[in-house]
């Protein structure tokens, strides 16, 4: 497998996630009759925070792996792997953790994978920035 098809593996399934989180979202203004805003329904917030979080992690996510990808063949494809199933898991476990409501082992763990991701990707990106320079 080539690297950008790894990094479209990883995209897809995080944007499928959105998409999910979205469709809650919807599914919940129409189960608490909610037009507008919250409603300060407790279970909707829930919802759009999963939501929330989801699109403010994911596409910095996504776009570093993307980048990661293009740096072939620099880039080791455990590297990939790596910051790919990390995205993927954590943004899985905050989004039904979140979901399941107060701070819970979902939750953490979930914004402690997203955060490993992060520091691959981060990491990977400097070295293969730099690498490219030598």
């Amino acid at each position: 497998m080539r690297l950008l098809e790894i990094a479209a593996l990883y995209a897809g399934v995080n944007i499928l996630i959105l998409l999910v989180l979205a469709v809650l979202v919807v599914a919940g203004r129409r189960k608490h009759k909610i037009r507008l805003g919250d409603g300060g329904n407790e279970d909707f917030i829930r919802a759009q925070r999963a939501h929330a979080n989801a699109a403010e992690y994911i596409p910095a996510g996504i776009a570093g792996i993307v980048t990661l990808a293009l740096f072939d063949p620099a880039t080791p494809v455990w590297l990939l792997h790596a910051s790919g199933l990390c995205l993927t898991a954590g943004r899985l476990l905050h989004g039904f953790g979140l979901h399941a409501g107060t701070l819970n082992l979902g939750r953490s763990l979930g914004m402690v994978l997203t955060w490993v991701a992060y520091l691959l990707i981060g990491g990977g990106l400097l070295y293969v920035g730099m690498a490219q320079q030598l």
